[in-house]
């Protein structure tokens, strides 16, 4: 079984996804983890050194690498993977346990204020600008987020209740 965890930056999929792990015995992968461990560099370094563009086409070519080697895993994707490329179909091709955890703009603004300069994609925004970004990101996204067959709300709730709601409905 592989599940994997989709959403926004902020959302909560790496302690969701752990939490999930340790419950059920799986594996647990942090996309931008495995990533790092593979390029040898730090998301924001790789960002800074070779671009998004560069970044992008890495993360697909190591998604594909991550499904087809997964067994008894949970995956958490960075929140931009499942809106590049064909990275979405490819996902949900290799599994139908795919799993968006929705948080509200405001949730991800209170959340991402704490965690700017870690987060090459906002480190630059002011709290005001952060907010707006946030907004017009969310939109795009949706697109692919909401394809997602089991979608979870987060919003104020532990990791524990989001990780006993994520079993109930998919594992």
């Amino acid at each position: 079984m592989v599940i994997v965890l989709i959403g926004y930056m902020g959302s909560g999929k790496s302690s969701v996804g752990r939490k999930l792990a340790e419950m059920h015995s799986m594996t647990f992968v942090d996309m931008d983890d495995f990533i790092e461990e593979k390029e040898g560099k730090k998301i924001r370094e790789i960002f800074a050194d070779k671009g998004e563009i560069y970044f992008r086409k890495a993360e697909s070519r190591y998604l594909e690498d991550l499904m087809k080697n997964s067994d008894n895993m949970v995956i958490a994707l960075g929140g931009g993977t499942p809106c590049y490329g064909n990275n979405m179909e490819y996902i949900q091709q290799s599994t139908d346990k795919v799993v968006y955890l929705r948080a509200s703009i405001e949730e991800l603004t209170a959340r991402l204020k704490e965690e700017k300069e870690h987060r090459p994609l906002i480190k630059h925004l002011s709290d005001t600008e952060l907010e707006e970004f946030i907004r017009k990101h969310l939109f795009e996204r949706n697109f692919f987020y909401l394809k997602a067959p089991y979608s979870v709300l987060v919003d104020g709730r532990p990791v524990e209740t989001i990780a006993d709601e994520i079993t109930s409905r998919v594992v």
